[in-house]
């Protein structure tokens, strides 16, 4: 029957590719003594970190997966062992599996990463994505058609999702910040025939955002503009601006950052899009979004954020009507802004 043209929905391949990480999620917490810990009492995230010896931020995003796989949950702001978890995963239970769960420290690599993450807050070396590449803000044409490929692969389905949303409808000139290989710039292009859009990345990413657009048969209207967004001013006249898996690479504090610089060089009334898999406002899941947070903990300096920790950021920058509506056929949202005037 042959190959099919791509889709707007590739949950199926993201749900083998996130199951990766739900052993491990488990075997760290056995180790470290977590379901003993608040299968005895309900503890908030800094107490259990104290009592662990682990990193805060690190046991938080660990917490967001075990809740999303049923095994903790989270009442006032406090963690505690859910049944099954106390029945099961308690060291002092009868039926704990311990045993069994025992061998697959060993055996699992992603255990012996996570576990190091969690206890320590710095990443694994063998970072995913070119992490510290991008982070120094530049990078080898090697390196750069790796990142381009790792991102496109992944985004192609969400970025055609993401293009069939009406808030798009009305915009025509867009700013694709930290574009990677340009997928959703390209999508937003192909799918509204009146907008204009530049892709913004280092110099190296946009070598290879320019060869998609090529291929696209969209050079009329999408173009490149190779900087670091950080250190250097960004291009104005654009009545809107977009980040697709940007703001979960990075700190509260440097996506304070972005924000402020992003009002900047918005005009008055031009919008802001984030493109993300939120996490739910508790912090307590979906698997979707913590499975991802997990990533997010071992290769980047971020996580998958809430919808209200995004509107503070958007807020404190100046932005209001902070909005999100659900991607079709994905696990993203679309979360919306604008600068008044």
């Amino acid at each position: 029957m042959g190959p099919l043209p791509p889709g707007t929905d590739d949950r199926a391949i993201w749900d083998i590719w996130q199951s990766q990480f739900t052993l491990p999620a488990v075997t760290v917490a056995d180790e470290l003594g977590l379901f003993r810990a608040i299968g005895n009492e309900a503890l908030d995230t800094g107490a259990l970190a104290e009592a662990l010896s682990v990193d805060a931020r690190a046991l938080g995003v660990l917490l967001g997966a075990l809740a999303s796989l049923g095994m903790v949950e989270r009442r006032n702001g406090r963690w505690s062992a859910t049944a099954p978890a106390r029945m099961w995963l308690h060291p002092d239970a009868t039926g704990y599996w311990g045993g069994f769960l025992f061998r697959f420290r060993e055996t699992i690599p992603l255990h012996a990463q996570l576990i190091e993450m969690v206890r320590t807050g710095k990443r694994p070396e063998n970072r995913v994505a070119g992490g510290p590449e991008w982070e120094r803000g530049t990078m080898s044409a090697e390196v750069a058609k790796r990142i381009s490929d790792f991102m496109h692969a992944h985004s192609m389905g969400p970025a055609r999702g993401a293009a069939m949303q009406p808030a798009f409808t009305d915009v025509t000139s867009l700013l694709d910040v930290g574009c990677g290989s340009g997928v959703y710039g390209i999508e937003l292009a192909r799918a509204h025939e009146g907008m204009r859009v530049t892709l913004l990345d280092l110099k190296e990413m946009c070598v290879e955002a320019a060869k998609h657009v090529e291929a696209a048969r969209l050079a009329d209207r999408v173009s490149t503009c190779g900087l670091n967004m950080f250190e250097e001013e960004w291009p104005e006249g654009h009545d809107a601006h977009f980040f697709a898996n940007i703001w979960h690479d990075w700190s509260e504090e440097t996506n304070a950052i972005l924000a402020a610089k992003s009002y900047q060089a918005l005009a008055p009334g031009g919008r802001i899009f984030l493109h993300e898999i939120l996490m739910d406002d508790d912090g307590t899941g979906p698997w979707s979004a913590a499975s991802f947070s997990l990533m997010m903990l071992m290769g980047t300096l971020g996580k998958q954020y809430t919808l209200p920790e995004f509107a503070t950021l958007l807020e404190t920058a100046g932005f209001e009507d902070v909005r999100a509506c659900k991607t079709p056929g994905s696990y993203y949202s679309l979360v919306s802004a604008r600068k008044p005037g």
